[in-house]
């Protein structure tokens, strides 16, 4: 049996990519999921293609990359964020809540829409899992960079079912 929330990213036309797989050479010494009892703690996770590979568009929003085309980061974003999570808890439906979204947009001077762009995340985090499960509290903010010259990152805190 297919699980309700993979049920409903085919019913979207999405999938899951393979976990993250960081760039050639870097080390990263901390986990992208990390769950503390009932508590889990998803860390600032980029963009990345159907082969869990950082990807594009690169630069600065506002700038070189459009305010569409972050929205679309920020979707493929939260796909790795919830390839990673299955990896690490084994169900998406194991969900209870998820409480808080924290997204950086590498903004261009002058670029303030960040709301629009995290809301990339947040759409489908609400249309996946329904306005009682995917109801969160969230920041969005412009930052000056980020690493590898992605145009967002965002990160993430959930609870689990007991």
């Amino acid at each position: 049996m297919t699980a309700l929330i993979e049920s409903r990213l085919a019913a979207m036309d999405l999938h899951l990519p393979p976990p993250t797989r960081p760039p050639a050479g870097v080390q990263l010494p901390f986990a992208f999921v990390h769950v503390v009892g009932e508590r889990v703690l998803v860390s600032g996770h980029g963009p990345v293609d159907d082969d869990g590979r950082i990807c594009g568009p690169f630069g600065k929003v506002g700038a070189d990359v459009t305010p569409d085309m972050a929205y679309e980061s920020a979707r493929r974003t939260t796909l790795a964020m919830l390839a990673d999570l299955k990896a690490t808890i084994g169900s998406l439906d194991r969900v209870a809540q998820w409480v808080r979204v924290f997204g950086m947009v590498n903004a261009a001077p002058g670029f303030t829409a960040m709301p629009a762009v995290i809301n990339g995340c947040s759409d489908l985090i609400n249309r996946l899992y329904g306005p009682e499960i995917g109801r969160h509290s969230r920041s969005a903010i412009g930052v000056a960079e980020l690493p590898w010259n992605i145009p967002v990152e965002i990160e993430a805190e959930l609870l689990l079912r007991p």
